[in-house]
């Protein structure tokens, strides 16, 4: 009896951490639950001297280690390259937890963390975009431009979303940051082991940044019309 009470305690305690921590955007990702499930997990472990500001830098660090594992892995050894799976891990910890901890500790700051949020994304793409850019050779490097380009259009697209439809969704479809971080993870180590299809890989993900965004942007301009029609 006494365990199954503490199971119900347990189920409760995880409905309510869930619901405080994640009622301020919706997630539409393949990994959504999983992610959900660990960030819960984590959250209650988070020691009380990190703030939420810490872990927003933590997760820039993150990206940071990204473009040093780039750059060791143009001039030092190809195998640096596997520092940047590390760098991701850092980047989706910091991130993902940052916000979250801030509503499960009751201190949020909606449209501070909102905004710095977007700036940390922005500096942490680049970084990788940038760390790319030098480990790129034979004039590939304009696939690591395109690739901030397109996310950076992709962050647009979420931000006139939310002003539109007033639902803050930081995914495209089953697709989202922490999706792409493991398939950028996935793209390194394939490098590692067949030094050259980065190039072939980064401008296959590339293509469907652009797809993907552009298809976006259609189901955007189609909100917008709909709304101007409603409120006309």
């Amino acid at each position: 009896m006494g365990l199954l009470m503490g199971k119900e305690t347990q189920v409760e305690d995880y409905n309510e951490i869930a619901e405080r921590t994640f009622s301020d955007r919706k997630r539409t990702n393949i990994l959504k639950s999983l992610e959900q499930s660990t960030i819960v997990f984590l959250l209650p472990k988070v020691p009380k001297f990190i703030s939420p500001n810490v872990l927003t830098l933590t997760g820039t660090l993150g990206s940071g280690l990204v473009f040093l594992a780039f750059v060791l892995g143009a001039y030092v050894a190809n195998w640096y390259l596997l520092l940047g799976i590390i760098g991701l891990a850092i980047n989706w910890l910091g991130d993902s937890l940052d916000g979250r901890l801030a509503y499960y500790r009751n201190i949020p700051r909606r449209w501070y963390g909102f905004a710095l949020d977007i700036i940390a994304d922005w500096i942490g793409i680049v970084l990788i975009g940038f760390g790319y850019y030098i480990y790129a050779e034979n004039g590939t490097q304009i696939v690591a431009f395109a690739f901030v380009a397109l996310y950076g259009w992709s962050i647009i697209i979420s931000q006139l979303r939310y002003k539109i439809t007033n639902e803050y969704s930081i995914d495209s479809g089953f697709v989202g940051p922490t999706e792409l971080r493991f398939i950028i993870a996935l793209i390194l180590i394939t490098e590692v082991l067949f030094h050259g299809s980065i190039t072939y890989l980064a401008g296959l993900i590339t293509i469907i940044l652009l797809i993907i965004n552009t298809v976006d942007s259609l189901k955007l301009l189609k909100l917008g019309d709909l709304k101007d029609k409603n409120q006309g």
